[in-house]
Parts: C-alpha cells; structure tokens; sequence
C-alpha cells in the first residue's frame, strides 16, 4: 500500500473496485468483531475493548493488503481528503468517497448476515455494532476528539516513508490500534466517516428486533470530525514537510 501516491495514480475502474472491495472488508472484519464482542450467543462476548482495537487493526491490515495495489488503499475519505490537499488533485475524491460509503455498506450488510442468528435472538439496541457513539455527549468535545484522532491516523499516513512498502501497511494497522487504544474511549473513534455513516444507514434500514435507534443527531459528528482532521492534517504536512 502505497499512501504517498496522488489521488489519480489509479485507473476509475480501479479505484471504484478497490475501494468498494476494501471497504468492505474492513466494515465486516471491523465490524465484525463488535458483533462478536456485544451480542448475545457470541463466543467472543463481553471479550473487551482489546479485542475491539485489535480486531479493527487486523481489519485496516487485511482490507490494505487486499486492495492497495489496486487502489492505494484509501478505505477512509479523511485519508483521500488527506492526499488531496497534500497533492493538489482533486479529480477522483468524490469517485473514492462514493466507493469506499457503497463498500461501507456492503460490509454492514455482511455483518448482519454472519450473524443472522444472534441478530434474530437479539433483545438490546444493536446501533453500537454498526457505528459509534459518544461515552459523553458535548458536539464540540466529541467533534474534538474525532479531528485528533483522524490527524493522527492521516499525519503517520501522509509522513509514511514509501519505500517500506508493505511494512508500511503494517505501521497503519498498528496506528490504528493505537488511536483506538489512546484516543477512543471519548466516542468509539470513527476517525473514518465512510465507517460511520454508511453502517449507520444500514442500520437504520435492516429488519433487526429491537434494534433501537440510528441516532441520526449525532452522526454528523464522526463525518464532519474525521474530514476535517484529515484536511488539517494535509495542511499541516504541506506546510511543514
């Protein structure tokens, strides 16, 4: 995975399968393991918030790997807004934040379906899964939190020293893990607005018993939070490196 490339170093076609692929994988893998931590009939449940950083780390590494040689990888639009700004090339951003919100989806609905069972069975509020939420509610705290952990997660994407190649890879997965374990504890760490959003949808929409909510008042938090950290963080490196 090469995260120093421009924006238009891949062929459309390219970037609308690899980054709907990507995505994808990342959403089941990510979201995957908070199905398996949160519901009833798991044999993973109430297995903790390690296993959740780390599960959403396996899922960056694995997801890259898939999909970085043919797309660069991005699976977050904070991180396309973050090579924009950095290059200058704006011409396929809207073509990698569509793919990566369609295979946000995608991956929630596989989610759903892998655990079909314990998602029949289930009798809590389910929206925890599929997106995130704040421990403490205060917009400009939570919107805070998700700038500064997504200018983490961009700044060590955009400062990655390309000849590592695939250890680059490694590192993001491992910066993730890092966010998640240092920063999240505010509001779960979405640091990726295609991660939220496009989940939070598919909750809203999937026939799940007493799913509760999509908390829709509160969603513009992990969009707006994580684009804005990944452009200050382009900013930033312009202006520094």
């Amino acid at each position: 995975m090469d995260k120093g490339v421009f924006v238009s170093a891949f062929s459309n076609g390219d970037v609308f399968v690899g980054e709907t692929l990507g995505t994808a994988a990342l959403i089941l893998l990510g979201g995957g393991v908070c199905a398996a931590v949160t519901l009833q009939k798991s044999k993973a449940l109430n297995a903790g918030w390690l296993a959740i950083t780390f599960g959403w780390g396996f899922a960056v590494l694995i997801a890259a790997y898939m999909t970085g040689s043919k797309s660069g990888a991005h699976l977050n639009p904070a991180v396309t807004i973050a090579l924009a700004v950095k290059s200058g090339d704006w011409s396929q951003v809207p073509l990698y934040i569509g793919a990566q919100l369609l295979g946000a989806m995608i991956g929630a609905v596989l989610v759903w379906l892998t655990y079909l069972g314990q998602f029949q069975a289930n009798e809590e509020p389910t929206l925890g899964i599929f997106s995130t939420g704040p421990e403490i509610r205060n917009p400009i705290q939570n919107l805070l939190t998700e700038i500064i952990g997504t200018f983490v997660l961009c700044m060590a994407i955009l400062t990655l020293n390309t000849e590592l190649k695939a250890m680059g890879t490694l590192i993001v997965a491992l910066t993730v893990v890092g966010i998640g374990l240092s920063l999240g504890g505010p509001t779960g760490y979405a640091i990726n607005p295609a991660r939220d959003l496009g989940p939070r949808i598919v909750h809203s929409l999937l026939p799940i018993p007493n799913k509760g909510g999509s908390d829709w008042s509160y969603a513009w938090v992990p969009v707006v939070g994580p684009l804005a950290g990944g452009a200050l963080a382009g900013v930033l490196y312009n202006a520094l490196f």
